[in-house]
């Protein structure tokens, strides 16, 4: 399964053709995609109107979402977080620590347009999937 960072949420929401929106773009039926329920509340964070907050709430049941919770997340979390800045890398957010931590857990890759998930894939095996780059005319 393929876990759907907020950031190619909102490319792919806002029509930025990125390749991590493209990528999900085309294999939307074809491809296991899910997202945390941080990630869920994120996006949803950014809807400006009522009936567009409706109406993603609906699209997204189609998708699995995984409960980011927990006290056992939370520690390995932490864990991840004190061993990056231990090698001097600041993670910027507690949430990209949750869902990397998530993702390294149950085995899931990460798409994803943020580079505070790459110290994640360096030096803790965050599997992250790479689309091709594309050539924009």
């Amino acid at each position: 399964m393929v876990i759907v960072d907020t950031s190619v949420w909102i490319d792919a929401l806002r029509g930025i053709a990125s390749p991590q929106a493209i990528w999900l773009k085309q294999t939307l039926g074809t491809q296991e995609v899910g997202l945390t329920s941080l990630i869920l509340c994120e996006v949803l964070q950014g809807v400006r109107s009522n009936s567009e907050f409706r109406g993603f709430c609906a699209d997204f049941q189609q998708f699995a979402v995984f409960d980011s919770g927990g006290a056992k997340l939370a520690i390995a979390a932490a864990k991840n977080y004190r061993i990056l800045r231990d090698q001097g890398i600041t993670i910027r957010k507690t949430i990209d620590c949750i869902i990397a931590t998530f993702c390294i857990e149950s085995g899931h890759q990460l798409l994803h347009k943020d580079r505070d998930f790459n110290a994640f894939e360096i030096h803790l095996g965050l599997r992250v999937l790479h689309p091709p780059a594309i050539a924009l005319n």
